[in-house]
């Protein structure tokens, strides 16, 4: 979806969501709040609520985007999905197995058909490891082979993210931020997962390497029949490669259409103002922006009602007193917002 804006390069069409008869993973309800603790004692005080009842469904072989600005939860989310953190309160299912109820061995073979690719490429190396010992880490984790089949395999998935055979004896430090987030790439999927948790893979990476990356994670998905997460905060890469796009605010989804039908018809104010943020590719065109008052509100204390109202130039009444439901508008597009579609879009390219 290359007119969403981003530069992709001559990258190949992402596919369409397929009609899927099952649910990969099912989120119901899902809650995760961090103690904010004062004092010597260390008491907590207050509940610093980082995702807040988010409901989600993601189909086998689609990739689902999930946006919203730095802080909004959506890492967290991804993380709680996976149980890289426990959820507070909620429930999690995974190809029809109840996530939060495993444990010991049972969670740990769960892991191998779940897996993540973290936004630091530096960080989520060990800079200790090899790249060899770092890719077949997960293999030899799992008991997964011989010494020998395993370095067969850790080979064969360097090649397919393109990198060399002699990179295995590299260490992190010797890569450039592309190649090391095709090394995180590459111990992703020598476990040969289902499922994916791209979180903001390409965010700290030149626009030029950024095109490689996104790519390389479509063939990879055509490839081995991979289902995504894919969370960032430029939606003009989450359209180019998402089904469908889940936009969260402040610990909830307020919006969740596909692709294409969010990005023509927005309906929650929100979501236009981060379209409204896209720069425009096209010389001599201007776009009018919807610009946002306001701080966005602490998730320890998040605003009664509607918790988009202090920001929103629709706010009213109602806002503050009932909170607005996740309700569909549309053939699979729901929206939680009071007057859903009553700001007219200023997204559209103007001549200036």
């Amino acid at each position: 979806m290359s007119t969403n804006g981003t530069n992709a390069g001559d990258a190949p069409t992402p596919v369409t969501t397929p009609e899927h008869p099952d649910v990969l993973l099912e989120a119901r309800g899902v809650r995760k709040y961090f103690p904010v603790k004062k004092g010597m004692l260390k008491r907590t005080v207050a509940q610093l609520q980082a995702v807040d009842g988010v409901d989600l469904e993601i189909y086998p072989g689609e990739t689902v985007g999930l946006v919203g600005e730095s802080g909004c939860g959506k890492s967290t989310l991804g993380r709680t999905l996976l149980r890289l953190l426990e959820p507070t309160e909620g429930e999690i299912r995974f190809d029809g197995v109840d996530l939060v109820g495993l444990k010991g061995a049972a969670l740990k073979e769960m892991r191998r058909h779940m897996q993540i690719v973290f936004q630091d490429s530096v960080g989520s190396l060990d800079p200790r490891m090899s790249v060899g010992d770092i890719v077949g880490e997960g293999l030899r984790i799992h008991g997964i082979g011989t010494r020998e089949e395993r370095k067969r395999q850790v080979f064969e998935v360097l090649d397919r993210v393109g990198l060399s055979r002699e990179a295995a004896e590299r260490y992190p430090h010797q890569f450039s931020g592309g190649q090391r987030q095709r090394i995180g790439l590459a111990r992703a999927l020598v476990l040969q997962p289902k499922f994916i948790v791209a979180d903001e893979p390409v965010s700290a990476l030149d626009v030029s390497i950024q095109s490689q990356v996104l790519n390389l994670l479509v063939e990879l998905k055509q490839e081995f029949n991979l289902t995504y997460l894919f969370v960032a905060h430029d939606l003009a890469v989450v359209g180019y490669i998402s089904d469908r796009v889940a936009v969260m605010y402040l610990g909830k989804v307020v919006e969740f259409a596909t692709s294409e039908d969010l990005f023509l018809r927005p309906l929650h104010p929100y979501t236009q103002a981060l379209l409204s943020a896209n720069p425009e590719p096209i010389p001599g065109r201007e776009i009018k922006r919807i610009v946002l008052t306001g701080d966005v509100p602490s998730p320890i204390n998040p605003p009664s009602g509607c918790r988009f109202r202090t920001r929103c130039p629709l706010a009213q009444q109602i806002c503050s007193e009932v909170e607005p439901a996740l309700e569909e508008n549309g053939e699979g597009h729901t929206v939680a917002c009071h007057f859903a579609g009553e700001l007219v879009p200023e997204t559209a390219p103007l001549i200036g």
